[in-house]
């Protein structure tokens, strides 16, 4: 077998979508599986869709989530440059020679005489005319010219484009990785152009010629790009390449949460939750990433390599490792898959209780410092401990835990008023008279003279918890109540203690 090379080819027209991240992941991990190479190249052809700083942030978002590039831009290769507008040369060289050889011609049309063609023959129901065999001689270009003709024309600087010759009467056959034979007929293809106007190539030749020249073994790209494979195999045979044209795998679409259409970034605004790795800002709009909702890198993998791939066991927690290990392109389906935002949210919970309980730590101890609070390691080390299987992003764990920072914003007022009664209101007065005669203030020792108090009282835990908890972190609910006391200390537990009576009868 030969050396796997895989490419991911993105173009620089705006923010890397979630859809783009899965197909560099899947080209990730089908090379690392196999002991290859992935490449990065970047296909800014197209100067027209070109955003400044999008090359940037691809290059960022790779990073971010691990994908180490071996080849590429930033990194170099053997096979560089890895910009296709660093490679206009190439691709101008390599469009001549197809001119030469006939399986590609000169085409002259004006714009106007392109719309004019079309109107002329737009079928009933809005089809868009093809420029094929049918129909090339009815426009100007090397079927239409003399020979003298063109020259003529090329001689006076004329603008025009070179498109490829499709012959016609042939069946091409794609045997592709995840779909199977798949066939189109040569007479339903368009004469693609090959070389713009301007000089620059269109998609369809750049990337046969840079996937030749770089050596690539399997071409694993979205399902969007199927319908154009038939023309990209023609390319290869045009130049004489049949026995490198490289393996194809087209992927699913991911769906939107509905399972109807393309995930699009207007449904991540419509919905709130993010569809780019990292945030996008621009002119006129700013998009959060996975990265600012709080999102674990290795869970975004994990979670996009099920979103279209089933290594068929009940596993759903994986390493990268593991993933190379796993991964598979006859695993990976053929029908769309769903974008389940909850779902996305339970992977990133699980990946954060598989974090060491000491780097929670040391990472709260950082989200902490940046809001000016210092504390020292056994706060963090308990604080990681009460609040790990609660959380879903590690934002969450500030938010869950403001209280400990902070003086309680809001309470649970159906609680209270369910609970404030005069029966307890007297019990949880003389208790804090209690606690504040305790010299020793540990989770231990709360816990032993609030359940000491209950025993001696005949009272139930549901009697005065829930409003001592209210008072402590205006919740009904949460981590160990004596933890949170030892946490907060006996001084500020004491005055939130005594200042919620105040806020309590102003319920009832």
């Amino acid at each position: 077998m030969k050396e796997v090379r895989t490419r991911f080819a993105p173009s620089p027209t705006g923010p890397l979508h979630i859809g783009g991240l899965r197909t560099a992941l899947y080209n990730y991990l089908f090379a690392k599986s196999n002991g290859g190479n992935f490449i990065l190249r970047i296909e800014d052809t197209d100067k027209r869709r070109f955003v400044q700083g999008a090359e940037d942030y691809i290059v960022n978002a790779l990073k971010w989530v691990g994908l180490e590039v071996n080849e590429g831009p930033l990194t170099g290769g053997r096979f560089a440059p890895y910009r296709q507008s660093e490679r206009s040369e190439i691709y101008t060289r390599q469009a001549l020679k197809l001119v030469e050889s006939g399986n590609a011609y000169y085409a002259f049309d004006t714009v106007e005489e392109l719309e004019s063609f079309r109107n002329k023959h737009e079928g009933d129901k809005g089809q868009i005319p093809k420029y094929n065999h049918q129909t090339r001689r009815e426009l100007r270009n090397s079927f239409s010219l003399t020979s003298d003709e063109v020259a003529k024309l090329i001689e006076e600087g004329a603008a025009y484009t070179i498109r490829l010759n499709v012959p016609a009467g042939q069946e091409v056959i794609v045997n592709d990785l995840i779909r199977g034979e798949v066939k189109f007929k040569t007479d339903e293809l368009d004469d693609k152009i090959l070389l713009k106007a301007d000089g620059m190539p269109t998609y369809h030749l750049a990337n046969v010629v840079d996937d030749y020249d770089m050596e690539i073994s399997h071409v694993i790209r979205g399902e969007e790009w199927l319908s154009s494979t038939a023309h990209h195999i023609l390319i290869y045979r045009g130049f004489g390449w049949d026995k490198h044209i490289p393996a194809f795998a087209h992927l699913p679409l991911i769906l939107k949460p509905s399972g109807k259409g393309k995930l699009s970034k207007r449904d991540g605004q419509k919905f709130g939750f993010p569809v780019f790795p990292l945030k996008w800002e621009s002119e006129d709009e700013t998009y959060n990433g996975f990265r600012e909702y709080g999102f674990e890198p290795a869970a975004l993998l994990n979670f996009l390599a099920l979103q279209g791939w089933n290594p068929g066991i009940e596993q759903e927690i994986f390493t990268i490792d593991e993933l190379i290990n796993l991964f598979r392109l006859d695993k990976v389906v053929k029908s769309g898959a769903r974008f389940d935002w909850q779902k996305a949210l339970w992977f990133n919970q699980q990946h954060l209780i598989n974090l060491s309980l000491k780097e929670i730590a040391q990472r709260l101890n950082i989200d902490l410092q940046k809001k000016g609070i210092k504390k020292d390691y056994a706060f963090l080390h308990e604080y990681a401990i009460l609040f790990k299987d609660r959380v879903s992003l590690f934002s969450d764990y500030y938010k869950q835990a403001y209280f400990l920072f902070e003086p309680v914003n809001t309470f649970d007022e159906k609680t209270i008023r369910k609970k404030w009664k005069q029966e307890n209101i007297n019990h949880y007065k003389i208790l804090i008279d209690e606690i504040e005669k305790e010299n020793v203030f540990t989770k231990e020792s709360t816990k032993e003279l609030i359940s000491n108090y209950l025993n001696t009282n005949h009272l139930k835990f549901g009697n005065l918890l829930p409003l001592l908890r209210m008072a402590i972190s205006g919740a009904a609910g949460g981590p160990d109540l004596f933890s949170l006391l030892a946490l907060l200390g006996k001084e500020t537990s004491l005055s939130r203690l005594k200042g919620a009576i105040k806020t309590f009868d102003g319920y009832v």
